[in-house]
C-alpha cells in the first residue's frame, strides 16, 4: 500500500537529493575539479562521521539498511526514512523504488548542500567557477532523474551574468531538466526585469520550462547585526548555529515576496504570458496579502509608472494564473484558500527532509476540512497548470 491513497492523483513540488561529498567534483569539468569544494553539511542534521561510513561503503547504504527500509509500508518510509539515511537520498535505483513506496505521479527534486558555490551572493566570485560548479550540478541532477520519468530534476541557474545565466538554462533544458531554480535576489547588480534578461524569461516562456524559486536561494540568516541583542545568540531550529533562526523563518518571505514583486512590476508576467513559476518550501501564509497590496500599488502608482499603467491583467490575476505556492505543512492552506483562492497552491513532501513531517498529506488534509473542490486543485491540478507536460492520466 503506497502512502498517497490511489483514489486521488498526487503530484509532488518539492522534494530533495541528499548529495553526498563529491556531488558537484564528479561531474565538473577536469579543469575546474580542484577548485570547487566538497559539498558541506554544516547547515544540516547530517553528521561528517555518517557520512563518512557512507563514503568508505562507496557511497551506498548497506544492503541490510535498504532492506529494513523496504519492508516499511509507505506511511511509515514518509514518516521514518528522513535525510542522508532515507531510501533514494542519494541513490537514483533506490530513489525509484521510495517512489513505489510513496506513490506520487510525479515529483520535482532539488539539490538539497550544493549549491553554496552557484548561488554564492559575493560579487567577487569569478563567473568560471560560480557556473563551472552550476554545469556539474545540472549533469549530475540530469543523471539522477534520467531513469525515472517520475522524476523531474531542477536545473539551478544562478542570474548574475545574463549571457551565462542564458547560456546554462538553454543546456538544462535540453539535457531534460524540467524547471529552472533561480536565486531570489539581485541579479548582480541588476533587477530580474532588466532588458538583458528578456532572452532568458522568453526562452523559459516560449520552451514552456517554469522558473522556481525554492528556500536556499538566498541566505538562511538575517545579517548578524539583526541579531546582536547584546545577549547568548538563538540556536536555529535543528540546535545548531546555521540554519534557521525564530527571527530568520518570521522574515523568510520576504525575499521571494520581494522578487516576485520586482518582476511583476518590470512587467515580466505581462509581457510573457506564457511564463510560469512556482515559490516552494519558502511558506505561503504571505500570499493573500501580496495579491491585495500588488492591485492597489498598480491602481494608486499606474499614474506615476507606465509599467503598471499598461497592464492588461490586475497583478493578482497575473500572479494567480501564472504562479503556485508551496504551503509549509503547519500552515493553515484552508484559510489561505478562503483569503484568496484555490488556484494558487500546491501540495509539497519535502522528502526526505524532517521539516517535510511525518504525515505531510494528514495534515494538509485537516487545514482543507470540509473545502472537497479544492482538493484536486491543490493535489493535482494547479501543479499541472504550472507543469502541463506532467500530467499521468
Amino acid at each position: 500500500m503506497t502512502y498517497a491513497p490511489s483514489h486521488r492523483a498526487f503530484y509532488d513540488a518539492d522534494s530533495h537529493i541528499m548529495e553526498l561529498p563529491d556531488f558537484l567534483k564528479k561531474y565538473a569539468d577536469p579543469a575546474l575539479r580542484d577548485e570547487i569544494p566538497e559539498v558541506s553539511y554544516s547547515a544540516s542534521i547530517v553528521t561528517d562521521e555518517e557520512v563518512a561510513v557512507l563514503m568508505a561503503r562507496g557511497g551506498r547504504h548497506s544492503e541490510e539498511h535498504v532492506a529494513q527500509l523496504l519492508s516499511l509500508g509507505g506511511d511509515q518510509l514518509i514518516e521514518k526514512s528522513k535525510e542522508i539515511q532515507a531510501l533514494g537520498a542519494f541513490d537514483s535505483r533506490e530513489r525509484s523504488l521510495a517512489m513505489d513506496m510513496l506513490g506520487f505521479r510525479k515529483q520535482l527534486v532539488f539539490a538539497t548542500h550544493s549549491l553554496r558555490t552557484p548561488f554564492s551572493p559575493s560579487s567577487k566570485l569569478e563567473p568560471r567557477l560560480r557556473y563551472g560548479a552550476t554545469r556539474a550540478h545540472n549533469r549530475h541532477m540530469a543523471d539522477f532523474v534520467g531513469d525515472d520519468k517520475r522524476l523531474m530534476g531542477v536545473a539551478a541557474v544562478p542570474m548574475d551574468d545574463p549571457a551565462l545565466a542564458l547560456e546554462e538554462a538553454k543546456w538544462a533544458i535540453d539535457a531534460g531538466l524540467e524547471a529552472i531554480w533561480i536565486p531570489h535576489r539581485p541579479c548582480g547588480d541588476k533587477s530580474p526585469g532588466h532588458v538583458d534578461f528578456e532572452p532568458f524569461w522568453e526562452l523559459l516562456a516560449e520552451s514552456g520550462t517554469p522558473f522556481v524559486l525554492h528556500v536556499g536561494g538566498s541566505p538562511l540568516q538575517l545579517t548578524k547585526a539583526w541579531g546582536n541583542t547584546g545577549r547568548a545568540p538563538t540556536r536555529d531550529w535543528l540546535g545548531g548555529g546555521e540554519n534557521l533562526r525564530t527571527k530568520d523563518i518570521a522574515v523568510l518571505h520576504q525575499g521571494p515576496e520581494t522578487f516576485l514583486t520586482v518582476m511583476l512590476i518590470d512587467g515580466i508576467f505581462e509581457r510573457f504570458p506564457k511564463l510560469r513559476g512556482a515559490s516552494v518550501e519558502l511558506g505561503a501564509g504571505w500570499v493573500p496579502s501580496l495579491l491585495i497590496r500588488l492591485d492597489w500599488v498598480a491602481k494608486h502608482w499606474s499614474r506615476e509608472d507606465k509599467s503598471v499603467a499598461g497592464f492588461s491583467r490586475l497583478p493578482s490575476e497575473q500572479l494567480t494564473q501564472q504562479m503556485a505556492f508551496t504551503p509549509f505543512v503547519f500552515e493553515e492552506v484552508g484559510m489561505l484558500i478562503d483569503q484568496s483562492n484555490r488556484d494558487l497552491y500546491l501540495f509539497s513532501s519535502d522528502y526526505p527532509h524532517i521539516e517535510g513531517g511525518r504525515n505531510p498529506i494528514a495534515r494538509f488534509e485537516s487545514a482543507l476540512g470540509d473545502r472537497d473542490a479544492a482538493r484536486d486543485a491543490f493535489y493535482a491540478e494547479n501543479f499541472l497548470r504550472i507543469f502541463p507536460r506532467a500530467r499521468v492520466d
